[in-house]
């Protein structure tokens, strides 16, 4: 079993690996619209952050397509972070998060060279569309542990009203999605550019983690499934089907905005958005009840993407059923309680069933009915209300897990030796005595590394009792984005990873990863959303 190099790095937060940067070793790459100057780790891996691979979003460039980044004669400096999209609730901080936005940050090995042609892993975060929220994370940890075989990039996208505001209006004037739109401008940065990186532009890997992965769904069922060559595998993790309306049916939610930011008695009112300031935006750029819906408790996604005619065509249940969709090798997985972290903490059974219709305000009462039936009240958890488990269990089904399976399913029916499937079930002392399980995304710093997904306490399982899983998930990972199969570069002693079949998935657990089948129960569950899905996703 060979040394973990993880070990090195735990303890670091992202984007604070240790390094050195000076004149003679600090690498740098010529774009063509700009040259950057990175950092040269001592574990032989560079990184160039920060840097642009689309024009600033800025006024005329607002609720429209990202556009070609400005041409820059001088030498920039590629060595921090730049600011994350600003999303719902927050106020402008141009250190942390604000509007200009759209940078892309790359780890590649410190030998590669243009003719490397090694395989490109490109991360996309979460956030439920709201905002960025796993962003930045340190690509140094796989590169390293990949034995030098991998380049790894990451970038920020538009969130919020400022990446997914709808209307007519928007679609007349502007561009619907343009979040998604940013990050299939980053895709095609990355095959213009990775090889300059030493990356290989015709092997590139999309990875999504929530709504990121909700985002990989959304381009693999891009314009029907039109294959435009921009990747060669997908990861789906805790895949985030939310509601998914028409434009007409979104309406209400531009008309808020246009009023509760001033607009609305302007001669153009999207003109009126595109001048005010970033303040008067981040206002009204929050929650609010959907129609049919009421306040208490309010939505918990709300500014989502909606169904184009044209980049996402139609509803994501139904393109993955009809095969309109780009067939690639796919791993999808998710975690033993997807919903503990944003189902209603429910005391009674009045309280879930107000929580799905806030959520989901065409079910009918008789659905209701049906879903509590298929969920019934069971022992409580700590530290919650007597029916937060059926609204977390009925939550996570709905939005992450079957989705995910459903994905699987359809994928499989093409490419049966190239479709795998998990369940994270990582136990952690702290989750389950506040009785959350094993929560939405737990295994990220599994992944990546417990330090390159931010800061850890020194009380953190990752670090002590569950520190053992971490090679094992991450190389999975690896083999997956190198070999398009998570068994040949796979830890030593990890059991081998079957392909999905008739229902099969790698439990990733501490001391107990092993093969499982999918309980009949969670099947009959997830045949339930997907009938009840031309109603949850309008």
């Amino acid at each position: 079993m060979k040394p973990v190099l993880w070990l090195s790095t735990i303890f670091n937060v992202a984007g604070a690996l240790p390094g050195f940067s000076n004149g003679a070793s600090a690498p740098t790459v010529d774009l063509g619209y700009a040259k950057y100057q990175g950092t040269r780790l001592p574990g032989g891996v560079d990184q160039f952050l920060g840097m642009r691979y689309a024009a600033p979003p800025l006024a005329d460039l607002r609720f429209r397509a990202p556009q070609d980044p400005v041409k820059n004669s001088t030498l920039q400096a590629a060595t921090k972070y730049g600011p994350i999209c600003i999303g719902v609730g927050q106020d402008d901080n141009p250190s942390e998060w604000t509007e200009d936005c759209l940078f892309i940050n790359v780890f590649k090995p410190s030998t590669a060279t243009a003719k490397s042609k090694l395989p490109v892993w490109f991360f996309i975060q979460g956030g439920g569309y709201a905002q960025n929220s796993n962003a930045n994370y340190n690509g140094t940890t796989v590169v390293e542990e990949s034995g030098q075989g991998l380049v790894f990039v990451t970038l920020n996208y538009r969130v919020g009203a400022l990446g997914f505001l709808a209307s007519e209006e928007v679609r007349k004037n502007g561009d619907l999605n343009v979040g998604l739109l940013d990050q299939r401008k980053a895709l095609h940065w990355i095959k213009q550019h990775i090889a300059s990186f030493g990356g290989d532009p015709d092997h590139i890997v999309i990875h999504g983690v929530s709504a990121g992965a909700g985002s990989v769904a959304f381009h693999l069922t891009a314009f029907g499934g039109k294959d435009e060559k921009l990747f060669v595998g997908a990861v789906v993790e805790s895949s985030f089907w939310p509601t998914q309306r028409t434009v007409a049916e979104m309406e209400f939610q531009y008309d808020r905005f246009v009023d509760e930011t001033g607009c609305s008695n302007a001669s153009e009112p999207l003109q009126c958005l595109r001048q005010s300031d970033i303040a008067t935006l981040q206002r009204a750029n929050t929650a609010a009840p959907f129609p049919g819906g009421s306040s208490s408790p309010l939505p918990d996604w709300y500014w989502l993407p909606v169904t184009d005619g044209s980049l996402v065509p139609e509803l994501l249940y139904d393109a993955f059923k009809k095969g309109h969709f780009i067939k690639v090798p796919t791993l999808v997985g998710d975690d033993t309680d997807e919903g503990s972290n944003f189902a209603y903490n429910a005391s009674t059974r009045s309280d879930v069933s107000q929580f799905f219709k806030n959520n989901y305000p065409h079910l009918t009462d008789a659905q209701l009915g049906t879903i509590l039936d298929a969920y019934p009240h069971g022992t409580p958890l700590p530290k919650h209300g007597a029916w937060f488990r059926t609204s977390s269990d009925a939550y996570g089904d709905s939005t992450f897990t079957c989705p995910g399976n459903h994905l699987t399913v359809s994928v499989a029916k093409y490419l049966p030796q190239s479709t795998w499937n998990y369940r994270v079930n990582i136990l952690d002392q702290s989750n389950l005595a506040g009785g959350i399980g094993v929560p939405h995304t737990f295994e990220l710093p599994a992944i990546f590394g417990a330090g390159s997904t931010g800061a850890l306490s020194s009380s953190s399982s990752y670090l002590t009792y569950n520190a053992g899983i971490i090679p094992v998930t991450m190389h999975y990972f690896i083999s997956f984005a190198i070999k398009l199969n998570p068994n040949p570069l796979r830890y030593g002693g990890a059991p081998k990873w079957n392909t999905w079949g008739s229902g099969s998935r790698m439990r990733l657990q501490t001391n107990s990863t092993a093969m499982e089948e999918v309980p009949a129960l969670s099947v009959r569950r997830c045949q339930l959303w997907e009938d009840l899905s031309e109603t949850t996703e309008v």
